[in-house]
């Protein structure tokens, strides 16, 4: 596999689907920078650094977009951004907040994706896909989905809420639901575009967890994934998590690890 053509590829789509699904972005240096309110997850600035080195004025650029608004600039980088590129983020102040493991699945050849379940099918496990039309599983799907990204107990954040359904309602976009007998017991989604399905929003209710539900729904989603001709299926993750843990065991590798960097400024508002 070409790493860089593979990166290229991906952070491609990631920068189409922040623009597409941000309320405000503009392009700079190659990629784009988009921002949809304090505290959303869709805040960053995506796609830079395979066409050249970014100049000091797109680092401004990408400093006032987002300070202006109010949100901590936010730029993710690939391994293969240029040196200089690097240097000149951290002359402007921007720090390393951390990585993010890109895992990758080619999907010619796969054959049946539930055979590789290492433990089987769960028992009594069923996952349906939501039907956007349906305001009420959108909700459940969202409110379930998101649920593993905020601390037990603490209320969902409005731009978790605004930013899930934008996506769930997106033409690109697939929601899957989980439930063991009628109660629900995680969530998932996935997006494809230009022959990639990217897995995304997983949560397992904490009650249901390692019963090998969260692999159920990454398999789920590499069967929509066939059924819509991708060739390629990714995940994002930060390393050592289960999330990490459980795409391996399907067949996923790692194909490069995304650098995610921020300046830090008074009354700026981080992002997730």
């Amino acid at each position: 596999m070409d790493l860089l053509a593979t990166a290229r590829r991906l952070e491609a789509i990631q920068a189409e689907v922040v623009r597409t699904l941000a309320a405000e972005s503009e392009p700079v240096a190659g990629g784009w920078m988009a921002a949809s309110g304090p505290g959303s997850y869709l805040n960053k600035t995506a796609g830079l650094g395979f066409d050249g080195e970014p100049s000091d004025e797109d680092v401004l650029r990408i400093e006032r977009f987002f300070a202006s608004r109010g949100i901590e600039p936010k730029v993710e980088l690939t391994p293969f951004a240029p040196i200089g590129f690097l240097r000149r983020l951290a002359e402007h102040g921007f720090v390393l907040q951390e990585f993010e493991n890109t895992l990758v699945l080619p999907l010619e050849g796969l054959g049946d994706p539930r055979a590789l379940l290492p433990g089987g099918w769960p028992p009594g496990l069923r996952v349906d896909r939501v039907d956007p039309r349906n305001g009420a599983q959108v909700e459940v799907f969202v409110r379930t989905s998101s649920s593993g990204f905020i601390p037990d107990g603490a209320e969902m954040p409005e731009e978790f809420l605004r930013d899930g359904t934008r996506a769930a309602l997106a033409p690109e976009h697939d929601s899957f639901i989980a439930h063991l007998g009628s109660e629900v017991a995680g969530a998932a989604g996935s997006g494809t575009r230009h022959g990639v399905t990217s897995l995304f929003g997983t949560s397992v209710l904490p009650r249901f967890r390692r019963r090998g539900i969260q692999q159920a729904l990454m398999v789920v989603r590499l069967e929509r994934a066939l059924a819509l001709g991708s060739d390629l299926a990714d995940i994002t993750s930060r390393p050592g998590i289960p999330t990490e843990r459980n795409a391996g065991r399907l067949g996923f590798r790692l194909a490069y690890v995304r650098s995610v960097l921020v300046k830090r400024g008074p009354g700026l508002v981080p992002s997730p």
